[in-house]
């Protein structure tokens, strides 16, 4: 953390800040290798439904919705969080069109230049792919590079141990919990805070980038783990 001092009283202040707003997400494709992330519409719940359904255990740690009843409910959430300009809802999308994932952009403090990816909701046919990885990587590199954001955060359940796990592997960086922070399905949430700031992505991306080349996977398996290259262990 740099340290200035104030010219009249010589008081330790921060470094000058760039105070131009950062920009609101939008409706973009993002394009990768591996699939897309656009942004989210009523069309996409048919196809997430059928990968997410039957699996309660993935809506355990969302503070408000989760699990559904069956499609039609499932469809008529989906269509509520669509309109919504804070979160930003983005729906993740492979090569075969199928909808696998949700993610969004929320929290948004464009004078701050803050914003917070979250509601991440990973289908089991998206955890552990190349695909579930990209649209992270997709997504920061969207609010750094051209929303021009200065502070990317995570935010999770305490409890929920494999969300603390990929915010690391993703290159967050751990900075406390906040105690007693939410209400959520009745029950108390301690929340896991995390970030990265702009000045850390170039590694980031870098590591992203070589994580996601092709040359990195050998009959399906990875060879070198991002979280040895974050510094979150194997």
């Amino acid at each position: 953390m740099s340290e200035h001092r104030h010219p009249q009283t010589g008081q330790p202040i921060g470094a000058p800040v760039d105070a131009t707003p950062a920009r609101r997400p939008e409706p973009v494709v993002l394009q990768g290798r591996y699939g897309r992330v656009e942004k989210l519409d009523a069309r996409h719940a048919a196809s997430l439904w059928e990968a997410v359904q039957g699996h309660d255990a993935m809506w355990t740690y969302m503070s408000q919705y989760g699990p559904f009843a069956g499609a039609a409910e499932f469809a008529a959430w989906v269509k509520t969080r669509v309109p919504l300009e804070d979160p930003y809802s983005y729906a993740i999308v492979a090569p075969d069109e199928r909808c696998l994932g949700i993610a969004t952009l929320m929290e948004i403090r464009p004078a701050m230049r803050v914003v917070e990816v979250g509601h991440i909701v990973y289908a089991p046919a998206l955890q552990r792919t190349p695909l579930g990885t990209e649209a992270q990587y997709l997504l920061a590199r969207y609010a750094f590079e051209t929303l021009s954001y200065r502070r990317y955060e995570w935010k999770c359940h305490w409890l929920n141990a494999a969300s603390r796990r990929a915010a690391l592997r993703y290159g967050f960086v751990y900075e406390g919990i906040l105690r007693q922070q939410m209400v959520a399905k009745g029950r108390n949430r301690d929340t896991a805070i995390f970030s990265m700031l702009d000045g850390e992505w170039p590694l980031r991306k870098a590591n992203f980038e070589r994580w996601l080349a092709p040359e990195n996977f050998s009959d399906g398996r990875q060879i070198a783990s991002l979280s040895t290259m974050n510094g979150a262990g194997a």
